[in-house]
């Protein structure tokens, strides 16, 4: 599996998690299937391992403390000893290397609760979260299933960098002493779209630290139908 650079997924100016035709039943068992698809496949692909150990993040089997080798708990991955791609135990079933994980009876599957958003900001941060890293850490569902997660981190980190200096910004990012993020680079494959879409959160973030809110909001108007609020306003 290669990582190849791809242009970016295009963004909505809506915002994330609020968009009236965003359901959260629906996405939910998307989010499923690509936890199930990092734990079981991608954490145990070599490329993988080496983008994580390039940009200095612990795979959850490699944790050091309470390691997660796979969605079902058991005490081996997947796929039991076979030597596949990265080492022993790493043999990939068709339906894994195809990108796609079995949702099991009923369409459900019990997975280990873990979080996904360590990761996603740690490929935005360093500059690696092309449509090709995404799919190759969460599978075939990956825009289903983080891509408005990923939509909303990329915000996040344009927020962070409009807020702060580079020296806070990167202890935002770091995890700890052992996972401290090594560089940080500005976000990669931006549209127009995506700026304004920003701006106009930005804008709204702004209206409410000066409590406009409710019936002092500020007429929606402008950029996609809100008003640009800046610093100096």
């Amino acid at each position: 599996m290669a990582f190849p650079r791809a242009g970016g997924p295009s963004f909505q100016q809506e915002q994330p998690f609020v968009d009236a035709q965003f359901d959260i039943f629906d996405w939910h068992p998307m989010f499923q299937s690509c936890v199930r698809y990092f734990l079981d496949h991608a954490q145990y692909n070599g490329p993988v391992q080496a983008l994580a150990a390039f940009i200095n993040i612990q795979l959850p089997f490699q944790k050091p403390q309470n390691p997660v080798l796979s969605s079902r708990q058991s005490n081996s991955p997947p796929g039991g000893p076979t030597m596949g791609h990265g080492g022993p135990g790493m043999g990939t079933p068709l339906s894994r290397a195809a990108g796609k994980m079995p949702m099991g009876p009923h369409g459900a599957q019990p997975y280990c609760g873990i979080t996904l958003l360590p990761y996603i900001r740690r490929l935005i941060a360093t500059g690696f979260d092309f449509p090709a890293v995404m799919h190759g850490f969460f599978g075939d569902d990956w825009r289903a299933g983080v891509g408005t997660l990923h939509e909303q981190e990329r915000r996040n980190y344009l927020f962070a960098a409009k807020s702060e200096t580079w020296l806070k910004v990167k202890a935002a990012y770091d995890m700890g002493e052992d996972e401290m993020v090594p560089f940080l680079r500005p976000l990669q494959n931006v549209s127009e779209t995506e700026i304004v879409g920003a701006e106009s959160s930005w804008s709204e973030w702004l209206a409410m630290q000066d409590w406009m809110l409710g019936p002092r909001a500020p007429s929606r108007m402008g950029h996609g139908g809100v008003t640009v609020k800046r610093e100096e306003d």
